[in-house]
């Protein structure tokens, strides 16, 4: 029997605010346990919730770049569960009127472009940690994420592949990112994803029993997750057993998923409008306003720059994947107006730096600038492009700049025609045997004379000059 894969995802993004959804304390990462908390956030008795409106702008930013429908009233609604991070014994969220729906993003996938829709974007606040003593029986809890402001996108069930999952969240993530909204740092847990999964014969319409897919902190791990219930659920059906609803943890080191709890469902949570918040009256004037100030979009961007830069749609999407990696490559533009060629050294030289160092654009050892000054240096014949993969290499390790290594190190191109032939003829007179072969049918020898020449030269040989040159040469012997 064929089946076919029905996946949704619950993303939650953690907003990039001072402060918390209701109270003044600090969102900081990593302060001491328990000292970014006050009343508010620790449900202590007689408090009351203020909302951050900036949280709420944050919010409209989202729901505007993926063009979700903005009610102008959405409640807030306390969901109910019992468990020692959430000190309130419920945790503040939106239930019934979310402030945004019907959404919708576009994904990539093999040179094919997918819609995948979003139900609703709500605001709700974040629950504690608990650490777990790995000699004692105990477990500890720090308070100093709770009430820090979260996002949760919650997409249709439109995803049928893993790599159709992966590149959505990949979207999202660049969405956050490029609005400032989020820094999608999935390894501090500030985006973080679980999945719906289940599988139904092809060609049918009925959903099938779904189990929710949790510990998920890398889109590797979502997309190979993914992969593993959709396998397990099949081998399940295919044995004559019923999938069971329920909550399965992914163990990334046994690259398995294994059983936690009961699935939950909305009615277990027993949501009520939360009586201490009024509902959020949005008006259009503030939609609007937000509208104005949103940044061009990854999708936007990719289009752009496949249209005025004449790149390939592969090129496009790597370089607007993130914002700053995006602004780097068109301030390099702006000294070195030459596209594809500084695309193939961020997405080569640069980025493969970057990768094996473990940093960001951001913390790229070379500036846009100094980059497009080595790029004139290669364009205008000064040195080769053997030569300028050195010359990067050591900008890179000391900080000079092309022009300063080029002049220090001498190695500025010999483009000298006279010397160049005079190299040639030293080469061709010591390798006779190689010469009557060249002139008997075999032409691949010239690269073995093209390399002779530029071992000469310590590879400052104006190549094009090199190869004609060795050509006129070898006709004439």
């Amino acid at each position: 029997m064929e089946f076919e894969p029905v996946i949704g995802l619950e993303v939650h993004a953690q907003l990039k605010t001072e402060t918390k959804i209701f109270c003044a304390c600090s969102t900081a990462f990593g302060a001491p346990p328990n000292t970014h908390t006050c009343p508010v956030c620790l449900g202590m008795p007689g408090v009351l919730p203020v909302l951050n409106k900036k949280v709420v702008e944050y919010t409209l930013r989202m729901a505007l770049a993926t063009h979700c429908d903005i009610r102008p009233q959405s409640r807030f609604a306390r969901k109910n569960y019992f468990y020692p991070d959430l000190p309130k014994g419920y945790q503040i969220s939106q239930y019934e009127l979310p402030i945004a729906q019907h959404g919708y993003v576009d994904v990539e996938v093999n040179g094919s472009t997918h819609r995948i829709g979003i139900t609703r974007i709500h605001m709700e606040e974040d629950a504690g940690k608990l650490g777990h003593d790995p000699h004692r029986p105990i477990s500890m809890v720090d308070f100093n994420r709770t009430g820090v402001p979260l996002i949760e996108i919650v997409s249709e069930p439109d995803i049928r592949t893993p790599a159709s999952a992966g590149a959505y969240l990949r979207q999202l993530r660049a969405i956050v990112r490029y609005l400032g909204i989020c820094d999608g740092n999935l390894e501090e847990g500030s985006f973080r994803c679980d999945a719906n999964v289940s599988i139904r014969p092809r060609q049918t319409e009925a959903l099938g029993t779904r189990t929710e897919l949790k510990n998920l902190n890398s889109f590797k791990h979502v997309e190979k997750a993914l992969q593993y219930e959709i396998d397990r659920q099949k081998e399940v059906l295919l044995d004559g057993a019923s999938v069971i609803q329920e909550t399965r943890l992914w163990d990334p080191h046994k690259n398995r998923t294994h059983s936690m709890r009961g699935k939950e469902e909305a009615h277990d949570y027993r949501y009520f409008p939360d009586p201490d918040l009024l509902p959020l009256v949005i008006d259009a004037d503030w939609i609007e306003t937000v509208k104005a100030g949103l940044p061009e979009l990854p999708a936007d961007k990719k289009q752009r720059f496949i249209t005025d830069y004449d790149l390939p749609s592969y090129d496009a999407d790597i370089l607007t994947s993130d914002r700053e990696l995006a602004d780097y490559f068109e301030a390099c533009l702006q000294k070195f107006n030459q596209p594809k060629a500084v695309s193939n050294w961020i997405m080569g030289s640069l980025l493969g730096l970057l990768n094996a160092k473990g940093k960001s654009i951001d913390q790229a050892p070379i500036s846009a600038s100094d980059l497009a000054e080595l790029l004139k240096l290669v364009d205008d014949g000064t040195i080769s492009g053997k030569i300028a993969k050195g010359v990067f290499d050591e900008m890179a390790e000391s900080g000079k700049s092309a022009h300063q290594i080029v002049e220090e190190q001498g190695l500025v191109q010999i483009s000298d025609s006279s010397a160049i032939d005079d190299i040639v003829s030293k080469i061709l007179a010591a390798n006779p045997a190689e010469v009557q072969a060249y002139k008997s049918g075999k032409a691949k020898l010239l690269g073995f004379f093209v390399g002779q020449v530029m071992r000469e030269t310590r590879g400052q040989a104006n190549p094009k000059m090199v190869n004609e040159i060795l050509k006129k040469k070898l006709q004439q012997s």
